[in-house]
């Protein structure tokens, strides 16, 4: 009997450990593709005889693109199933580069940035519609850790990939091989039978339930807490390296060293906030408290020129708390989610990273053009502030949905 009981129990901790690994390696290929186009801007630079604003151009139309579908592609999930929907991005992702590969043009790249851009949508509806619907809830925070940790890999192994591939095969095989990945990865997806998701599973006799409105206050505000969190860090992010060197007399080596133990940290901050998301209803106060230290370290950084050993920890520090964050957050966009809308919910909320996406690199772009390296982290300051002030109205307003 205890065997029979088991039995169940087992098979659904297996499909859920199945259902993790396969929406973690796409998160990990959504990260990477972000960065092919970037490490490979030198090559591009000389075969389409184009300048870095033209090559930035191609960066900034593949964000508007996934800014402006990430709520359409959020309907789609929730109406057509997320599987689906998610198999067509990885495949869409890796044509768009093979095609890039296969016919060197400014207008491709222009053409494979927006494909680029359409098929970035996808991920983070259609996962974590799947993860909403087919993890244990007990274990939903460690989850969400897990698959944005994926996500974090995916970006900070690019470079070494991409090097790797263009040393051994060149520029355009190196498009070629990255594309492949994507492809190669949807019939992984396939092979695994990931699980689907979305209203379309609605059972027989609920057609005719009160459907709730999607675009929600607690949706509102928490699309305006993922765009303040995207610019609390993007600075620091894009333009660290730059900012300790010209304002704090870093060099070259040790600036990058500071970057990576931020960005090393964040993604192990990532797993430990899985735990801690998962023992705790508060997910708005996790995010102010882990901010409200941020915002103080942060600020050190930005009065203090600190020798090398303390930036590297201070740094380290930082990003920890960062990535601590994380699934809290994704824990309350899913407990605002509306029933059978967690795709458009996350697609909605998604936005706020492509607007801050958008933002952050003119804002920190122009603070360095004004010889203002502090500011690079100030103004990472005064959004993480900003951030401490919004998290608990999102702590109450999802409470007050449930």
């Amino acid at each position: 009997m205890v065997d029979v009981l088991a039995a169940p129990q087992q098979g659904k901790a297996d499909s859920a450990l199945r259902t993790l690994t396969g929406i973690s390696i796409a998160h990990w290929v959504s990260h990477f593709h972000l960065l092919v186009l970037p490490m490979l801007f030198p090559f591009l630079k000389t075969q389409l005889g184009v300048g870095y604003v033209e090559l930035g151009f191609a960066l900034t139309v593949s964000a508007v693109v996934s800014g402006l579908t990430q709520a359409p592609t959020g309907y789609l999930v929730d109406h057509f199933g997320a599987r689906r929907i998610l198999l067509g991005g990885l495949t869409l992702g890796g044509l768009a580069l093979i095609m890039l590969g296969l016919h060197l043009s400014y207008a491709s790249l222009i053409a494979c940035a927006v494909l680029l851009g359409l098929a970035n949508s996808v991920y983070h509806p259609a996962d974590y519609a799947i993860l909403a619907e087919h993890m244990d809830d007990a274990r939903m925070g460690r989850a969400f850790s897990v698959h944005t940790f994926a996500g974090y890999f995916g970006g900070a192994v690019a470079p070494a990939i991409v090097a790797a591939l263009m040393t051994v095969s060149g520029g355009v095989g190196a498009l070629l091989a990255s594309g492949a990945i994507g492809v190669l990865v949807a019939l992984l997806l396939v092979v695994m039978s990931i699980p689907d998701a979305g209203a379309h599973k609605a059972k027989p006799g609920t057609a005719d339930a009160p459907k709730q409105a999607v675009i929600t206050p607690a949706l509102i505000t928490l699309t305006a807490l993922f765009m303040l969190l995207s610019l609390s860090v993007a600075g620091i992010n894009n333009f660290g390296v730059v900012a300790l060197m010209s304002g704090y007399g870093a060099t070259y080596s040790i600036a990058n060293v500071a970057l990576t133990a931020f960005l090393g940290s964040s993604a192990v901050g990532v797993l430990a906030g899985g735990f801690l998301a998962d023992h705790t209803e508060r997910h708005g106060y996790v995010a102010a408290a882990c901010f409200a230290a941020n915002a103080a370290i942060v600020l050190l950084i930005a009065l203090v020129t600190l020798p090398a050993w303390a930036l590297t920890a201070t740094m380290a520090t930082a990003g920890f708390l960062s990535g601590v964050i994380a699934p809290s957050r994704d824990m309350l966009v899913r407990n605002a989610a509306p029933p059978g809308a967690a795709g458009r919910a996350f697609g909605i909320v998604s936005t706020g990273f492509n607007l801050g996406g958008i933002v952050s690199p003119l804002l920190f772009g122009w603070i360095m053009d004004q010889s203002a390296p502090h500011w690079v982290f100030g103004a990472s300051v005064i959004f993480m502030v900003a951030t401490v002030v919004l998290s608990p109205f999102t702590e109450r307003k999802t409470q007050a949905k449930a």
